[in-house]
């Protein structure tokens, strides 16, 4: 194995899932973590740090490719400023420490709706993530945006549990433009993710993309 990649977020809902499909392949897999991980891959090995002091002081190995699954809520992080510096902050810091040890490859998981002049404060700072990962220099940037992830989570979410359920029907009433809204399996965003080439440019997947996968 000669290609490194490191994975961030790897006990989320699509970061589980992405060390899985990523353990297929023939790679050498990095997942940052806060915790011990169960049942990782054979081919990936945890690193597990805190992320202020890393952040800080710290180095990633060298690698090619560092995909970011993190997020939280601010209901989960208690507040504005406390989901920010999850969901921006150590988002970038970690793309700053990935592109100073080589890599030249990035997929980030953002959201349907990402727009850094968006009036809501989740959007907003979701497309203020994508503008500065752009501006980094990656060679190659995927963007991945979607809806509400279907799945079972770690922690509860109850809102988000019973939006899984009402989504199945909301679903069937998005039409043409509006399916990019839809959501989600998040085994098809992870498994979308560990399947795209490394290809110079930014590219953006959202809904319609994620179907594309077996």
């Amino acid at each position: 194995m000669h290609n490194k990649s490191i994975v961030l977020g790897s006990t989320g809902l699509i970061g589980k899932h992405l060390l899985t499909y990523l353990g297929e392949k023939d790679l050498s897999v990095i997942a940052i973590t806060r915790r011990p991980i169960e049942d990782i891959p054979k081919n990936a090995s945890p690193m597990i740090i805190d992320f202020d002091e890393f952040l800080d002081q710290g180095h990633l190995p060298d690698c090619e490719h560092i995909y970011i699954c993190l997020g939280t809520t601010i209901k989960k992080a208690g507040s504005q400023e406390s989901f920010k510096k999850v969901d921006l902050d150590y988002c970038l810091g970690f793309a700053k420490k990935a592109r100073e040890s080589g890599a030249t490859t990035i997929s980030l998981v953002t959201s349907v709706g990402a727009n850094a002049d968006s009036k809501n404060f989740y959007l907003r700072t979701k497309g203020l993530l994508e503008n500065e990962i752009i501006d980094m220099g990656f060679d190659c940037v995927n963007i991945f945006q979607p809806g509400l992830l279907l799945g079972n989570r770690e922690e509860s979410r109850p809102l988000e549990f019973i939006g899984q359920y009402a989504s199945y029907l909301l679903n069937m009433t998005l039409l043409g433009s509006a399916k990019k809204y839809r959501s989600v399996d998040a085994k098809r965003v992870a498994q979308t993710m560990a399947n795209t080439a490394d290809i110079i440019g930014v590219h953006y997947f959202t809904y319609e993309d994620f179907l594309g996968v077996q």
